[in-house]
């Protein structure tokens, strides 16, 4: 692969220098290392960019303002190649307000042509027999200095990307689906970092089993290590586990004794947290009952035969494409599109237009095949 050079830059200028350098590529390889698995706030650590003949890391640690590569990775006219873009899509908006619009995502070319095998790894052996050193994927990339281990680990991923970029580009085209790959290119470029909003029981798993006191036991539980998590700068899943608090919640421990039977709970926990633990069950077994949470639930109505017997046929004609074609049928149509379209039951293009969800080349592809199916069911 890749025989060229790689620069681990720390200073303003030379980033301004390398926007420039980039801007005159047609295709680059971008992509990013984080710190989420060691700090409360995730931030971007690291950021590796390719040619085809030189590799840079940049240290955004060091460098504060990125503004200089915003022009160069939102050109529409710079292919911009990443390989399962679209946290790392949603990361570079957050941390840089860099935006990407150009984007040739390995992952969804690799899917898209069939491969069962679709994980960067699994791909670079199978076409080019590089093995990838995958020791460092959960370090802390906010640590300094970096390891040369570390940056050889980082510069792999980018350098050897372009090569695999020319092969799968050229395989859509032979197939026909640069068009497909175009259109779901373009939704994870738009894809963003969402606020998080109400309670914190919304996002946590499992929380919807719990009701009433033993939900506001659980949401002064997560409270309570949130702001733990904060103050220790680590991520809250390593001050106690989400499991663990949702059975202190169910369990409801009036002692530290108590809570030495609660399953994930060690005893460096129990003498840490034990008494704020308890004193957030007793904030919430004081609650007034009017002011008790409730988990918002969306009353989905069972569908109809006529909906069912829809989607068994929706799903039959799935499979059979699925096989025509070499695609995973989650590919094609995901279940849950298959399900909103036997639910509306559309009788012509125009009202299979107004499902959400819907793909442009899905509906060129696939349109008449799903109303045919329908009318049939």
């Amino acid at each position: 692969m890749q025989a060229g050079t790689c620069e681990i830059i720390t200073g303003q200028e030379r980033v301004a220098e390398v926007a420039a350098l980039i801007s005159s590529e047609r295709e680059v390889a971008v992509d990013l290392e984080m710190d989420s698995l060691h700090h409360y706030q995730e931030k971007v650590c690291l950021m590796q960019i390719s040619t085809r003949t030189e590799s840079w890391l940049i240290d955004p640690l060091a460098i504060k303002d990125l503004s200089s590569l915003a022009a160069p990775l939102g050109n529409p006219d710079l292919q911009i190649v990443m390989h399962g873009a679209d946290y790392d899509i949603r990361s570079l908006h957050r941390d840089f307000g860099i935006e990407v619009i150009n984007l040739f995502d390995t992952m969804i070319a690799s899917r898209l042509l069939g491969l069962t095998e679709f994980g960067l790894a699994a791909l670079l052996k199978n076409r080019f027999g590089i093995e990838l050193n995958k020791k460092y994927q959960k370090a802390d990339w906010s640590k300094r200095p970096l390891s040369p281990e570390m940056c050889a680990y980082a510069m792999a991923d980018t350098a050897n990307l372009l090569p695999l970029y020319d092969q799968l580009r050229a395989e859509l085209a032979e197939k026909g689906r640069i068009s497909w790959f175009e259109e779901e290119c373009h939704l994870v470029c738009q894809a963003r970092v969402s606020e998080k909003e109400g309670p914190l029981f919304l996002s946590s798993k499992g929380a919807g089993k719990l009701k009433g006191r033993n939900l506001a036991i659980l949401e002064q539980l997560l409270q309570f290590r949130d702001t733990q998590a904060r103050e220790l700068d680590r991520p809250a899943f390593k001050v106690i586990s989400a499991d663990t608090l949702l059975e202190v919640a169910e369990k409801r421990p009036r002692t530290l004794g108590d809570m030495a039977g609660i399953k994930g709970m060690t005893p460096g926990q129990v003498h840490r947290y034990g008494e704020q633990i308890l004193g957030a069950i007793a904030t919430a077994l004081a609650l007034p009952e009017g002011e008790l949470p409730r988990f918002p639930r969306q009353r989905r109505e069972e569908p109809t035969n006529g909906a069912k017997e829809r989607l068994k046929r929706l799903k039959s004609w799935r499979q059979d494409r699925s096989s025509e074609l070499g695609l995973e049928s989650g590919v094609i149509t995901p279940n849950w599109l298959l399900e909103s379209i036997a639910e509306a039951n559309p009788t012509t293009g125009a009202e299979l237009d107004l499902i959400p969800g819907m793909r442009e080349w899905q509906k060129k592809l696939f349109g008449q095949e799903l109303l045919a199916e329908v009318a049939a069911a």
